[in-house]
């Protein structure tokens, strides 16, 4: 080893820093989703016109071009939507034998299989979010959970042992624009399982997956009412909310409109649950393997461009190692890809709207303002659309906003701790509790992390990685009850004595 390299073995800072590779363009085609120029409500089975006669233009935010008009549902659309969910309840689908509702499922699973590409591109396009992402994440993630919660739904007897478990009724659901096909699949999989039926809310800037999501239902032979599909910004969820005929809400989102949520159903026997925003630590000891570590922390915070309310915003680094991580952190921002969604090249999309680019850039500027010391690396952005560069602050104080508050974006905040007590302490004092991350080769030690840490997943040498079966939710600011595995199935019953 040379003594240029022995230096830079040593002092990782020193080394020069890396630049992006020069790849070819590798464009994926748009073709292959057709995007209808008007969308119609999904209710009954059928595509109907909004009886408000109002509608809206979704846009691709990466070129700022509009992509179709959607109805927006006002207070009549949401009661016929709810009807016809109530109606299919009655009718057949809570009566329907466990085995043979499994069967709609599973069909269901199969056809987002068979049609993943054309739902990874549509993700792409209407949310701003690299196809590599869409393509290997949120497609096989979406089937798998119609194909797990398919298992459970002849099962519920052994999911709650001594214990008689009957439907809810009317699901509503409202989702967020960062996953769009992966929530409605966290949502419809589980309640259709236990016999309940749905409407389900979409968000305003990304209903377009949903909506191809209809499409699904009709090869799948759903019985229709069973799924509902009603478009429109946050007046159709308040509607859905307040309806008396809906039997429980799920909620994803903001915590602002969490918290308007719980209080519109407060005292009217609803059920409830709600998940909200987070303020994850991702925690690294000095013993943690650095390299892979650094692969974490970019995971966490840059993947769907911070779009993740899990997301690893804060990042606590060991004092003796701060350097070294900082340095290697740098080197490995300067090599990711800002740019076309749609281009298998692309690592950091679009963000998915001008109001919430407007949110990250004056929450970055509050960083700046406040002291704490910015680093972006060289990056060209596109002319056209809704970007931002990959962004990291260091000499952070936990006053700061940007130690506090969710920016929804690829922006991390750096700060230090000397011992497990002090990440300890750092990383509870948020008012969130969704997640956090430890990074250490002491078993022993992740063990009496999580066991301090009030998050509701704790990640252990890797970072957003989900699973069907493993439930996912938050404590404090960042919501109650749990989405996905057996727990996700409970707030879809009422259980009753055997």
């Amino acid at each position: 080893m040379t003594k240029d390299k022995r230096e830079i073995a040593r002092r990782p800072d020193k080394a020069p820093m890396a630049t992006a590779w020069d790849y070819a363009p590798a464009p994926e085609a748009r073709d292959i989703v057709k995007v209808e120029e008007r969308y119609g409500l999904f209710i009954g089975g059928t595509f109907v016109e909004p009886a408000s006669g109002e509608r809206y233009t979704t846009i691709d935010p990466a070129r700022e071009e509009p992509l179709a008009e959607v109805a927006q549902a006002g207070k009549a659309d949401v009661d016929r939507a709810v009807r016809a969910a109530r109606d299919a309840f009655a009718n057949g689908w809570s009566n329907l034998r466990p085995s043979e509702r499994a069967k709609y499922l599973f069909r269901i699973a199969r056809l987002l299989q068979e049609r993943s590409r054309e739902f990874a591109v549509l993700e792409s396009l209407n949310g701003g979010k690299p196809i590599r992402e869409s393509r290997d994440v949120d497609i096989p993630l979406a089937a798998a959970h119609f194909f797990y919660y398919a298992g459970w739904a002849d099962k519920l007897e052994y999911a709650f042992p001594n214990r008689k478990p009957r439907p809810v009724g009317v699901a509503g659901q409202i989702i967020p624009w960062n996953f769009p096909l992966l929530m409605l699949a966290w949502k419809i999989a589980p309640a259709l399982a236990a016999g309940n039926t749905v409407v389900l809310k979409p968000a305003e800037t990304t209903p377009l997956s949903a909506l191809l999501f209809c499409d699904v239902l009709r090869q799948a032979e759903l019985p229709p009412g069973v799924v509902n599909i009603v478009t429109g910004d946050g007046r159709t969820g308040a509607e859905l909310v307040s309806h008396q005929g809906v039997d429980k809400i799920a909620f994803t989102g903001s915590t602002e409109v969490g918290k308007a949520i719980q209080r519109t159903l407060a005292g009217t026997g609803k059920r409830l649950t709600l998940e909200l925003g987070g303020k994850a630590a991702n925690i690294i000891f000095d013993d943690a393997p650095l390299d892979q570590a650094v692969e974490g922390i970019v995971n966490g915070i840059y993947f769907n461009q911070g779009h993740v309310c899990c997301a690893g915003s804060r990042l606590l680094v060991q004092e003796s190692i701060y350097e070294t991580v900082i340095a290697k952190l740098k080197r490995r921002m300067a090599t990711l890809r800002v740019g076309d969604p749609l281009d298998k090249n692309t690592d950091v999309g679009a963000i998915n709207s001008k109001q919430q680019l407007e949110k990250i850039s004056a929450l970055v500027q509050s960083g700046i303002d406040e002291g704490a010391q910015i680093y972006q690396p060289p990056c060209k952005l596109p002319e056209r659309g809704y970007w931002f560069v990959p962004t990291v602050f260091t000499n952070v104080a936990q006053s700061y906003r940007i130690a506090q508050e969710e920016i929804f974006g690829p922006v991390l905040s750096v700060l230090t701790f000397r011992t497990p007590d002090e990440a300890i302490e750092k990383a509870n004092n948020t008012p969130y509790g969704l997640s956090a991350g430890v990074w250490t080769e002491k078993g022993s030690r992740i063990l009496a992390m999580a066991k301090g840490l009030r998050a509701g997943v704790v990640w252990a040498n890797t970072y957003n990685r989900f699973d069907p079966a493993s439930p996912f939710g938050g404590y404090k600011e960042s919501g109650f009850g749990r989405e996905g595995g057996r727990h996700g199935l409970e707030p879809y019953v009422v259980l009753e004595d055997a």
